[in-house]
């Protein structure tokens, strides 16, 4: 790559939009904001990219998104049959979102590629459903999922709908990186590519097929259809996508008493309600909050502004409403999911869960009840989407349910990636189910913590931004690599898995053993007594995200261990951090 400052004269000298010439020019004596914009390219891997947006090659802009839209479009042109060459794009209400997506379109129609854009913000799971339901090569989603409002991003998916894993991340890549001048890119034109037939867009029909196929989820119908309107419900989509089907869905399904954050319901960029559009914070359940105390609603729901994450909100057992963490609403599903299945006959004798390393156990030993396995995959969705495929190919597991701490879901495979959407109704459906039962969803994650055990998690993120922060996060892994941290150790750590080395080694005896899943940077400690954590790099942030868990006989023991062990690795790490960086 050229120097950064020659880099940045380059743009400079070949933009012709005037909103990224503008910035250029307010940054010439700016060497920081520069080398920030302009020291790399922005990554693409099995995640797509992530950025803020901007000018430069590490910002998302129209150059950024034509130079991995060509590089998509160069990899089919390989990969894919003529007849094949099929792509979905679809975008949600963020800042640029809509005009990267038809940028994307004209690059891929340029490369007499047919490409099916839907004509109006749409949530994350449906490109998955469409991409299926359209026979496509490949699939982009222009989202940033629950990041700030400066940020967008571009995902891309596979023929089986699910975010690409790593192979095909690869070899998209490396088409992407012998790119040379991002600003020879074409594009075709937009009438001549409508007329063409090389741009169509998208207008009502998969939405309402995709409503229709999620309605038929429903487990009790006749409960369902009795007593749904009794069910108090408020919801918020975050100013996102997920207004449409989810009003559309409930109003199918006869939940009539689902009421809307007004101020959160219209899709706005800004996101103005809130600092963070992310669920898993509280802050941006506050406003659904009021509305919930005022309507004495018996559940909250909120969805990223993609809608494939979602948060949920309780009453507990003093009438005050608490927010569920994400592995607490993964296993009151598998255990109304399987609770009801076993009732109806319906539990395939190779049924599967399939959850991330980072996902809290309780899910897996309630699936035990039921005589469900489960199967492991690294963080991140898209390998629950890989091992989906892999089941309808070789037909040695039944899929059940899939889910990820942070909020991530998926009841069906009819959609390959987390689906905020379905899992709302079906979240309503269990609520109404232990209602009618004299059970709020709380009461019943409580018989579960004393059927089970106490299973409490922590997740810290150590936010280490630019190039020196990616140099701190290499140094930290390096160090973690080498074995537990002293205080960690003495904690009682059993075994170390390190996947980057795709081996695990018994701390007592050192003796090691091979680990199965893909290579990834992620160091894993297993504590004794059920507690663990896990470190790894976020894929689309600059942060170092350590995860942690434990499993207890009551709720104060439970507690005292995390605290135990969150406060020895952060501490170790914080520690780490203040010592000056090696000069080797």
């Amino acid at each position: 790559m050229k120097d950064f400052r020659e880099m940045y004269l380059t743009w400079r000298t070949n933009t012709y939009c005037p909103r990224l010439k503008e910035e250029l020019a307010v940054i010439e004596q700016d060497s920081a904001g520069i080398k920030e914009r302009f020291y790399k390219n922005l990554e693409f891997g099995t995640g797509g990219m992530r950025g803020i947006i901007g000018a430069g090659p590490n910002r998302m802009n129209i150059y950024t998104i034509r130079k991995a839209t060509q590089g998509l479009a160069n990899y089919l042109h390989k990969q894919a049959a003529p007849d094949d060459k099929k792509v979905v794009i679809a975008y949600d209400s963020r800042y640029m979102s809509r005009e990267f997506a038809l940028e994307s379109a004209l690059v891929l129609a340029y490369n007499n590629i047919k490409t099916y854009v839907f004509d109006k913000i749409t949530p994350t799971p449906l490109l998955s459903f469409a991409v299926r339901e359209l026979q496509a090569a490949a699939g982009i989603v222009i989202t940033a999922s629950h990041n700030p409002k400066e940020y967008n991003g571009y995902k891309v998916y596979n023929r089986n709908g699910g975010q690409i894993t790593d192979e095909l991340a690869e070899l998209i890549t490396a088409e992407i990186y012998s790119i040379e001048d991002v600003f020879a890119i074409k594009t075709a034109d937009r009438q001549e590519a409508e007329e063409q037939g090389l741009l169509v867009w998208i207008r009502e029909e998969i939405l309402e097929k995709y409503l229709d196929i999620t309605q038929k989820l429903i487990l009790n119908e006749d409960m369902v259809k009795k007593a749904a309107s009794s069910l108090k419900i408020v919801y918020s989509p975050l100013h996102g996508t997920g207004l449409v089907p989810v009003t559309r869905l409930f109003k199918q399904c006869g939940f009539t008493g689902l009421h809307v954050v007004e101020k959160q319901a219209l899709p706005d960029p800004s996101f103005p309600t809130v600092v963070c559009p992310n669920p898993e914070e509280d802050a941006a359940c506050a406003m659904a909050l009021q509305s919930a105390q005022q309507l004495d609603a018996d559940l909250i729901m909120v969805s990223d502004p993609d809608a494939d994450r979602i948060g949920v909100v309780v009453k507990n057992e003093t009438g005050r409403y608490v927010q569920l963490s994400g592995n607490q609403t993964g296993a009151l599903l598998i255990d109304y999911i399987l609770q009801v299945r076993e009732k109806q006959g319906k539990i395939p004798s190779n049924g599967v869960i399939v959850k991330t390393i980072v996902t809290s156990g309780m899910g897996v030993e309630i699936a035990k009840k039921y005589g469900v396995g489960h199967i492991d995959v690294l963080t991140g969705f898209k390998y629950i989407g890989e091992k989906i495929a892999e089941f309808e190919e070789s037909k040695k597991h039944t899929f059940i349910f899939g889910y990820e701490e942070s909020y991530g879901y998926l009841v069906s495979g009819h959609v390959r990636d987390k689906d905020a959407v379905q899992t709302a109704l079906c979240i309503a459906e269990m609520a109404l189910y232990h209602k009618q039962n004299g059970l709020s969803l709380y009461a019943r994650l409580q018989q579960l913590f004393e059927e089970f055990g106490y299973y409490l998690e922590d997740l810290i993120n150590i936010n280490l931004v630019g190039l020196e922060g990616q140099q701190k996060i290499a140094e930290i892994m390096e160090y973690l690599r080498q074995g537990p941290p002293p205080a960690v150790r003495e904690l009682g750590v059993v075994t170390l898995r390190d996947y980057l080395k795709s081996e695990e080694v018994d701390i007592k005896s050192g003796k090691t053993s091979p680990l199965t899943l893909p290579t990834s940077n992620v160091i894993y400690y297993a504590l004794d007594e059920g507690a663990w954590c896990c470190v790894r790099p976020s894929g689309t942030e600059p942060k170092l995200k350590i995860y942690l868990g434990v499993k207890g006989p009551t709720l104060q023991t439970a507690q005292a261990r995390l605290q135990q062990l969150t406060q020895a690795l952060d501490s170790e790490i914080q520690t780490f951090l203040n010592v000056e960086p090696s000069n080797t």
